[in-house]
């Protein structure tokens, strides 16, 4: 009886201790959803957390002036031009991707806000655009676009294809760097004249080679020449089908220094003069003529040291204008020196020479000088 009780007593005496040490056991914590490195896309992506979506952001804040017109009858000649443009602008990047079993899913923005002369313009929107597979829709740099420059600040206007614009396109790899992308563009970045209401999108197609010796493109576009009502010309046709095709390669040069290269590229166009220059200053159109023109560019990156790098771009346009427009020929050529002591700050100078000469009126120069400020983060 006395070994019965005796064991009830340290059953219960156990119980009691297991009991009082539970108590004292610290509650686990709830789970933290660290934030994690996404390594699939580059470098500085990481997860959002909750999700399979890796985010990238990125920034640029830029400070530059440009010196305008120092010739004769230009900026400097004229009281109420401004002789310089004190620019300061903010850029925010964000770039986000999943991977699908179709491809990797991207959306990308870019915006950028501008106080220029003291005149704040308030944030603009870049590029927005969304890609799937080989599907894109959005605003991005035109696929018709083959080489825009390398020059740091490019303070003169060269004569090619550069435009943003709003568009769908399909790109189909075939492997070993060739592709194919097919497009309908926005018409309303690419009009030159008095244009009406947008009836039909630019048809562009590309086709691309890409290499370890660099890479290659032609381009072809089909545009609608659409006056506006005052520009009609009923009696004759109201309408036209304009068109470009151009073709450009890029030739790497590592024996002179990572990133060094060499371009070449030409343009012609029928009614579609945007795609061939930036220089709007022929119409596409006169009643039911339309403008027909070409041009030839070229430049060159050298990448001298580790640290300094030099640019050269130089362009000729030719175009016939149509009905009574004035004929007009430009060349212009922009060199720079950047020095990036840091990896993404980067200072430089910039020069650009232009001269536009337009028939029965003359010629008029152009000459500007540029520095620049700029961290890429």
């Amino acid at each position: 009886m006395k070994i019965k009780i005796l064991m009830l007593g340290v059953a219960a005496a156990a119980a009691a201790a297991t009991s009082a040490q539970a108590a004292d056991l610290p509650v686990a914590p709830e789970a933290v959803d660290y934030v994690r490195v996404c390594d699939g896309y580059g470098a500085r992506f990481y997860y959002i957390p909750g999700t399979e979506t890796c985010l990238r952001v990125g920034g640029r804040v830029r400070t530059q002036v440009v010196v305008n017109n120092v010739l004769d009858g230009g900026a400097w000649g004229d009281r109420d031009s401004n002789g310089y443009d004190w620019l300061a602008r903010g850029y925010l990047y964000l770039d986000a991707r999943t991977a699908t079993e179709f491809g990797t899913l991207r959306s990308y923005v870019s915006m950028y806000g501008d106080s220029l002369n003291g005149d704040d313009s308030g944030f603009e929107l870049e590029e927005a655009y969304i890609q799937w597979g080989g599907l894109t829709a959005g605003r991005l740099a035109s696929n018709f676009d083959i080489f825009t420059g390398q020059t740091f600040m490019g303070v003169v206007d060269r004569d090619w294809s550069d435009a943003t614009t709003n568009q769908i396109a399909y790109t189909a790899a075939f492997g070993n760097g060739l592709s194919a992308t097919v497009a309908l563009e926005d018409r309303s970045e690419r009009e030159f004249g008095y244009y009406g209401g947008t009836r039909a999108p630019d048809f562009v197609t590309a086709l691309g080679l890409s290499q370890g010796w660099g890479s290659a493109q032609l381009s072809g576009v089909l545009h609608h020449v659409y006056p506006s009502t005052a520009y009609n010309n009923a009696t004759d046709g109201e309408d036209n089908l304009g068109w470009a095709v151009g073709g450009g390669v890029v030739i790497n040069l590592p024996m002179v220094g990572a990133g060094s290269n060499i371009f070449f590229q030409g343009f012609y166009a029928d009614g579609a003069l945007a795609y061939i220059t930036t220089y709007d200053g022929v119409a596409d159109f006169y009643g039911d003529e339309t403008s027909k023109g070409f041009s030839l560019s070229a430049g060159t990156f050298i990448q001298a040291t580790s640290t300094i790098g030099l640019a050269l771009d130089g362009s000729y346009a030719d175009i016939d204008a149509a009905g009574n427009l004035s004929d007009v020929t430009r060349y212009a050529i922009d060199g720079s020196v950047q020095w990036e002591p840091v990896s993404g700050f980067i200072l430089g100078a910039d020069v650009g020479y232009a001269n536009i000469d337009v028939d029965n009126e003359g010629d008029q120069d152009q000459l500007l000088l540029g520095v620049r400020m700029q961290r890429t983060f």
